[in-house]
């Protein structure tokens, strides 16, 4: 009996081993393809500034690639992404932690199993359906109500993009707020706070570090979005002077002219090097969400 036990615990020593081994091969093979699309990145992009200076070719106002003068400036398709995200998180934060509080301090039974299964679909709904859905239902919507020639601009792509915003923000800080210990709720009550000022004093700032995560993980997948603004943003290569402009972020610029570019032409090249600002954008954000949630993890404790 005595030696069946150790056999068993060195079976189990060797298994957690081996897991543990598994999970640190994964995660550095994970980190070796992210450096090798980063280096892939850099190697087709930055050739591109021998003929292009950066300063012309992120604040040049003119986007013609395949002209006989060439004019390489992605402002236009900066000044785009950052209309629709802001104006898509302006949406979509507000719904989504409304949503989130009502489902982890409001909602009971069968009504939260509803509403927590209904953010899980949206979540699963493809890019390309959304996108469709923005052509054959919001587009003509947008031209009726508000009597304008195109419904494929920027209120289009934003209401879109915040609807696709909307679970991943719900989820993460439905988690968060979830997770604080009931003891505070408790501490908080037996000092005659209400239910809402328990909410607003205690659960909100006690579970700051997972919304402020969500919030930009969100945010992140706003500007990461490519499908959905090809489809519903108009396409243009300006810089929007109203929300029911057309306009042409950078992912939809990429994924629409990547087809086109010779490879190796100083069009592929401009496109690569509009990856490497995606990338870093994106880096940031993760960043910035790794620093937030570490910042407010105390007020957990």
């Amino acid at each position: 009996m005595l030696l069946r036990k150790k056999q068993n615990k060195s079976y189990s020593l060797i298994f957690d081993y081996l897991i543990e081994k598994s999970f640190l091969i994964i995660s550095i093979t994970s980190l070796l393809i992210l450096f090798a699309i980063m280096l892939f990145l850099i190697k087709e992009g930055i050739p591109l500034f021998k003929d292009v200076g950066i300063f012309d070719f992120i604040f040049g106002k003119e986007w013609y690639p395949v002209s006989d003068n060439i004019r390489l400036g992605i402002f236009p398709l900066i000044i785009s992404s950052i209309y629709i995200t802001i104006l898509a998180s302006i949406i979509a934060i507000p719904i989504s932690l409304a949503t989130a509080i009502y489902i982890a301090e409001i909602s009971k039974g069968k009504v939260k199993e509803i509403i927590k299964s209904l953010i899980e679909i949206i979540a699963s709904i493809p890019s390309v359906v959304i996108g469709f859905l923005g052509m054959v239902v919001v587009a003509p919507f947008l031209i009726k109500n508000f009597n304008i020639n195109s419904g494929l601009n920027l209120l289009n792509a934003s209401l879109l993009l915040a609807f696709t915003a909307i679970p991943t923000i719900t989820s993460i800080s439905e988690d968060a707020i979830s997770s604080i210990p009931m003891s505070l709720k408790e501490a908080s009550f037996a000092l005659g706070a209400n239910k809402w000022q328990t909410v607003v004093r205690i659960v909100i700032p006690a579970s700051l570090s997972g919304i402020w995560t969500a919030i930009i993980l969100g945010i992140s997948r706003i500007i990461g979005e490519t499908m959905i603004v090809l489809m519903v943003a108009g396409g243009a290569a300006v810089i929007p002077k109203s929300i029911f402009d057309p306009v042409r972020p950078l992912t939809s610029n990429v994924a629409a002219e990547m087809a086109e570019a010779a490879v190796g032409g100083i069009h592929y090249r401009a496109l690569f090097a509009i990856g490497i600002i995606l990338f870093i954008i994106t880096f940031i954000f993760n960043i910035t969400a790794d620093y937030l949630s570490n910042k407010y993890k105390f007020k957990n404790k």
